[in-house]
């Protein structure tokens, strides 16, 4: 397809290597910020494979909706600690998300 209306992304980094990882994440950055790009949807459960630019977020469990929204308001410790089942440290560098388990 050449011209898709929406960009249905499901777990693209599993099975790549760092390196891989880091460049698709840095492609589909640049994607996010162009005006040209269709929208996407990214499923992910690891928070550090958000690439910046990427602007929403819906966080389920069990197939209920956890948390939904504009990613810097939905995207918490709380919710994010609440959806794994255990306590989790949530950190923004650079753009990027990490997440830890706390002590």
């Amino acid at each position: 397809m050449t011209e898709p209306g929406l960009l249905l992304l499901d777990e693209p980094t599993a099975g790549l290597d760092l390196g891989g990882r880091e460049d698709l994440i840095a492609r589909l950055s640049k994607l996010a910020t162009d005006p040209d790009t269709p929208p996407s949807v990214l499923v992910t459960h690891h928070v550090d494979e958000i690439p910046p630019g990427y602007t929403h977020l819906l966080l389920l469990k069990d197939g209920r909706i956890l948390s939904a929204g504009p990613i810097d308001d939905s995207l918490t410790e709380a919710a994010l600690s609440e959806c794994f089942g255990l306590r989790l440290t949530l950190e923004r560098r650079a753009g990027r998300w990490s997440a830890f388990g706390a002590k």
